[in-house]
């Protein structure tokens, strides 16, 4: 009996038994969008660490550095979770180390436990979802949040899935339903009602309205990027 759930923030992520699931990271605005984009635009692999300061370790041995914190990119690094940083002109080729407030914390919650750590975004909605449906794996989806706290965007997405996985799945828990429902009052204009939310107040006043949009695009990447070791890369059929 294969079970889709839904962890509403990281700070709950102990109540789950994960060690047979897929787990799915989520931070829509914008670490797991822009690591989805940057993988599917041919980073050969993005490297997640916890601190700003991991990052530095990394420091002149061909790596590009990439450091946010509370929606902006810390002085010094060649850029954040801007997914405008992420093209092929900028990523092609290149591995990236990366830190954020949000996502990759969640990240390196998940591989602690998990039997395999994927990123999902609106980006690859798609791709996701029909990978997940041909694996004989639990699910467990993983809200970013805000520092431990529900948020709405990523609580949005995880409906999502779950609206397309529905049938495919034995148990769905009730914050995946409630996640559903979020989703099917949203998705008809996702922007208009993430208008509401906290974090998108704080992005608009760091000026990054068009990374919010380009992060609500639906279906626009093929590549689901997998926790390999210590990085993430483009998943292999």
């Amino acid at each position: 009996m294969r079970s889709i759930d839904v962890c509403l923030t990281p700070a709950l992520l102990n109540l789950y038994d994960i060690e047979d699931s897929i787990v799915v990271v989520i931070d829509i605005l914008r670490a797991t969008s822009s690591i989805v984009y940057g993988i599917d635009n041919g980073a050969t692999a993005i490297i997640p660490v916890a601190q700003v300061e991991d990052c530095l370790s990394y420091a002149g041995n061909g790596y590009l550095l990439a450091a946010e914190r509370n929606g902006e990119v810390v002085e010094g690094y060649d850029f954040g979770n801007s997914p405008f940083s992420y093209t092929t002109e900028k990523v092609g080729g290149k591995t990236i180390v990366l830190t954020t407030t949000n996502g990759t914390k969640a990240l390196q919650m998940a591989r602690e436990r998990a039997h395999q750590v994927v990123m999902g975004s609106f980006l690859n909605l798609g791709a996701l979802c029909d990978w997940l449906r041909a694996q004989d794996k639990n699910v467990l989806l993983l809200c970013a949040g805000w520092k431990d706290k529900f948020n709405l965007e990523d609580t949005l997405f995880a409906g999502a899935v779950v609206a397309e996985l529905r049938k495919d799945f034995t148990h769905i828990d009730d914050s995946s339903v409630a996640a559903e429902d979020l989703y099917e009052c949203a998705k008809g204009d996702l922007r208009k009602y993430l208008h509401k939310s906290s974090h998108s107040h704080r992005l608009a006043q760091l000026n990054i309205e068009e990374d919010v949009k380009f992060c609500l695009q639906l279906n626009i990447c093929q590549a689901i990027p997998v926790l390999v070791g210590d990085a993430l890369v483009a998943l292999k059929d």
